[in-house]
């Protein structure tokens, strides 16, 4: 079938395409009521189907008779480590520490919080809490305890998983110490936490508080198997947050139904791979990649994931990916462009690709951010495989816009991320919620009802999802990113319209960061602002105003306000430039204008609002930028 066909019957028909869609998936109960609305009047997908998402990515393909099938391969060069899980032993793996939760109260609806590093027990514990119908909610390792603190307050977890350490190339992070700090700085308690003893670093083990730490071993070895619990297709698997422009985040969440058919189809129509062909995400589970393409995705598709705890480069050089690539025969990679961008820096003229074999590399996928044209071409040309970008975002879960290898191959344009994908209405709209023409530069909204697989709600807070994503435009979606599309039907996405940046595919808020610097004690106000990066694709960079009378030494203030963010936020942030400035450019209500200092630094075309309350400032930080070296003169 043709793209064309094949996303216009998704338009015309979506309730009996996603039907069609779902059946190719093993339910307990087949649902009928494909798109309803709730209460809130919010679009949900397969309400009454009866299902388990476990179940369905591992007992399902053990059932069908590819138990010995590998499931999982555990690449980890900072431990040295590598280790492969069949369907049968991820399954009985998975049935064990079900069975331990179970041990410590869990139950259908709780919530459980994952903080752990890139290792096979971080996917074993996602899909435990799955099989029980508790929703988990996943912590990326590197982010700091008032972070994880603040995920723990609203979530409310029964249960928290951890380990002792995070591994990486010059150091070793201890994660106990974060967790008990989260935990102390949370009004909510957890119950009890599970810490994974890392065997290769035994002197970084955890040590553990009586009554409410256990160990994972400990509790595994006397274990009973867990069986799936039945759960909706509209009920919870589970919550990851985003950052919010407010610096709050928002828990999104996703639903067990909508999710296991998106990530099923868009293996097969997206990524064009199938059972027991090898896909490689290189994330990290604390990501929505790493929910989507690591874990969820190519288990329900019955496909081999790799699981990789290293970095493009350093690990042990810029090789490591086309290592693993002919190592274990991948067929798709999938990563940020910051990544290939970290390659490229090291390997710009791509001796690595010589040294491996990539015959059964098709594709090579990449998402998070824009793919900038220059790293594109350099990959294209240097591994000599198409390179396909698409868009999505956390709270779709999977992608808006790509070209669908599975259904018909498209040409490339450098700088698009393709064609809608089947089920997303695309729509470029002006501030007044009108849709725009071809190549006209607007708001991109997404028409309701969504597709399978989008966030459902906001956790807890049904009216912060409606005042954050449905409130902009009417019918819509509002993605916060602007673009256009062209006259071909080609989508380019050109970046964020609120203030949220991002950060080698990390998003990240800038209101966090200036909560952050507006604490230090010489600091009166600030603006954090994205500057253009090639390597990570934006860094953050604080203007400051310092307090009358307050002197200080600009360098001393940087390293100072460097150590506040990372130990608020995380190193994850790479926040490192500071620029004292006399005053901030405002509207006469007080919004400080950071898009059009954004636009200015970054050297794009900029014009100055009528509001803004003295016409002066903008020149006055442009000419101190300039003499800085940050803006070309």
């Amino acid at each position: 079938m043709s793209y064309k066909a094949e996303y216009q019957r998704s338009m015309d028909d979506p309730e009996g395409f996603w039907k069609e869609k779902a059946q190719a998936l093993s339910w307990f109960k087949e649902p009928e009521n494909i798109l309803s609305k709730d209460e809130h009047g919010i679009y949900r997908w397969f309400a009454d189907g009866e299902m388990n998402t476990a179940y369905m990515a591992l007992d399902y393909h053990v059932e069908q008779g590819r138990g010995d099938q590998t499931a999982i391969i555990y690449d980890s060069p900072v431990s040295d480590t590598k280790k492969t899980y069949t369907y049968a032993e991820l399954r009985d793996e998975v049935a064990k520490a079900a069975g331990m939760l179970k041990g410590l109260g869990v139950e259908k609806g709780d919530r459980v919080i994952i903080y752990m590093p890139m290792i096979p027990e971080a996917v074993i514990s996602m899909l435990a809490v799955a099989r029980l119908g508790a929703i988990h909610s996943v912590v990326f390792g590197g982010f700091a305890a008032p972070e994880l603190a603040v995920r723990i307050e609203d979530a409310q977890p029964k249960v928290m998983i951890s380990a002792s350490c995070g591994i990486e190339i010059s150091r070793v992070i201890e994660y106990k110490p974060l967790l008990d700090r989260a935990i102390e700085l949370s009004s909510h308690k957890p119950d009890s936490t599970v810490i994974f003893q890392r065997p290769q670093r035994p002197e970084a083990a955890a040590t553990l508080i009586e009554g409410r730490d256990h160990d994972w071993d400990a509790l595994m070895a006397t274990a009973e198997p867990a069986d799936c619990v039945p759960v909706k297709g509209t009920d919870p698997l589970y919550i990851l947050y985003t950052s919010g422009t407010t610096g709050k985040p928002k828990g999104v969440v996703r639903e067990n139904g909508g999710h296991a058919v998106a990530m099923n189809y868009s293996m097969q129509a997206i990524y064009n791979v199938d059972v027991g062909d090898v896909f490689w995400a290189a994330s990290d589970v604390g990501w929505v990649v790493g929910h989507s393409y690591i874990v969820y995705a190519p288990l329900l598709r019955g496909c081999t994931t790799v699981v990789f705890e290293g970095k493009p480069i350093m690990t042990p050089d810029a090789g490591a990916f086309w290592r693993i690539c002919e190592e274990y025969g991948v067929k798709t990679l999938f990563t940020a462009p910051t990544a290939f961008r970290a390659i490229k820096k090291e390997d710009d003229n791509g001796e690595f690709f010589k040294k491996y074999d990539l015959s059964k590399l098709t594709t090579i996928f990449s998402a998070g951010e824009r793919l900038d044209p220059p790293t594109q071409e350099w990959l294209m040309e240097k591994s000599g495989k198409p390179v396909i970008d698409h868009w999505w975002q956390t709270e779709t879960g999977w992608g808006i816009t790509a070209n669908l290898r599975g259904i018909e191959s498209m040409p490339i344009k450098l700088g698009s991320s393709t064609v809608p994908t089947p089920g997303f209405n695309v729509k470029i709209l002006n501030d007044a919620g009108e849709e725009l023409g071809p190549n006209e530069q607007g708001y991109i909204g997404l028409k309701l009802p969504m597709p399978p697989g989008c966030l459902a709600t906001v956790w807890g807070d049904v009216e912060k999802f409606k005042s954050s994503y449905l409130s902009s435009f009417d019918g819509y979606y509002a993605s916060g990113d602007g673009g256009y599309i062209d006259e071909d039907g080609y989508v380019f996405v050109m970046g964020r319209v609120d203030d949220v940046i991002n950060v080698a595919g990390h998003r990240l808020s800038t209101g966090e960061m200036e909560e952050v610097i507006g604490g230090h004690e010489a600091v009166a106000e600030c603006a954090v602002i994205a500057k253009d990066d090639d390597l990570k694709g934006q860094i953050p960079m604080g203007l400051v105003v310092l307090k009358s009378g307050v002197e200080v030494d600009e360098a001393e203030l940087g390293k100072e306000l460097v150590q506040l963010i990372r130990s608020s936020i995380g190193a994850i942030a790479c926040y490192k430039d500071t620029y004292i400035v006399q005053r901030l450019p405002k509207t006469r209500s007080g919004k400080i204008l950071r898009k059009n200092m954004r636009q200015m630094v970054n050297g794009q075309d900029h014009i100055v609002p009528s509001t803004i309350d003295d016409p002066a400032i903008m020149p006055e930080i442009e000419a101190l930028l300039k003499e800085r070296g940050v803006i070309a003169s």
